[in-house]
């Protein structure tokens, strides 16, 4: 069983797995093509990755025009936050939060022209994200992750992050 919402953000959905549990553990089904088709979901993923890291690194805000994601928390727990920068769309700007983690197992589908962000909650994460195209570096935007035009409210106050994330470039904002 699977249960797909929508979110405040258009396209972007908010997907809980069914999680199977008993005395031994879990199982959870993180993606079965014909369940999600069936759910409304008919993306064809090319590759699969995660990033670890340690409390409070921040990374993101990052995306591009052509992407889609499903992003998940397979350990830990983050903050997740993602943000509309179509500058075209009457809601570019607009953001939402939302708490992934091992226990909840929550997912959230992620379309291009957004651009998403986490900070780890707990001592330490795995973030996963399958995804519909190949990275291309050259494609990707980046949003400083205190951006006063899109003023997103974070859970921590001074996050670890890269020098990537350290300096806006708004000439690599989604078209």
């Amino acid at each position: 069983m699977l249960k797909v919402s929508k979110t405040d953000l258009e396209a972007v959905l908010l997907i809980n797995p069914y999680v199977f549990e008993d005395f031994r553990g879990e199982y959870v089904e993180m993606w079965n093509e014909q369940l999600y088709r069936e759910n409304g979901i008919d993306i064809k993923f090319v590759q699969d990755d995660i990033s670890t890291s340690s409390q409070h690194v921040l990374r993101g805000i990052h995306g591009d025009a052509e992407t889609w994601k499903l992003v998940s928390c397979l350990y830990g727990k983050f903050y997740l936050v993602v943000v509309n920068c179509d500058k075209e769309s009457p809601a570019f700007g607009k953001w939402q939060g939302f708490t992934l983690s091992e226990k909840n197992r929550a997912q959230v589908l992620i379309p291009p022209k957004y651009g998403n962000g986490h900070v780890v909650l707990s001592e330490s994460a795995i973030f996963h994200y399958k995804q519909t195209t190949y990275y291309n570096p050259k494609g990707q935007f980046t949003y400083k992750w205190n951006d006063p035009e899109l003023n997103i409210w974070w859970p921590v106050k001074n996050p670890i992050i890269s020098r990537r994330d350290e300096f806006l470039d708004k000439s690599l904002i989604a078209k």
